[in-house]
């Protein structure tokens, strides 16, 4: 029974970490562009909520801040783990004649 509360008070924690940390990071490119910026390419500063409105466009733009499981789908794990060395080797001898690798 411990360890499922220990999960409800896990999820409490990230919860509160999400935001916790976008608002930090937000903090951060602010900053960042008010100490760095203004001088280089004369512009003007921003304010935090600016800087917040860039992070959430640089998502949309370049598809950053990936969460969840990495490696693809996996069915194709698995398909990958069940593969011999042969059939690995002819797996990504294909993949080199299709997209161009040495």
């Amino acid at each position: 029974m411990q360890k499922s509360q220990f999960r409800g008070g896990k999820k409490k924690f990230l919860f509160l970490l999400i935001p916790v940390f976008i608002f930090v990071i937000s903090w951060v490119v602010m900053s960042l562009w008010n100490a760095i910026l203004p001088e280089i390419l004369q512009v003007h500063t921003i304010t935090y909520w600016q800087a917040m409105g860039l992070l959430i466009l640089c998502r949309i733009l370049f598809g950053g801040f990936h969460f969840g499981p990495k490696g693809g789908p996996p069915h194709l794990r698995e398909k990958w783990m069940n593969m011999s060395d042969e059939e690995r080797e002819q797996l990504k001898d294909r993949f080199r004649k299709r997209w161009g690798g040495d």
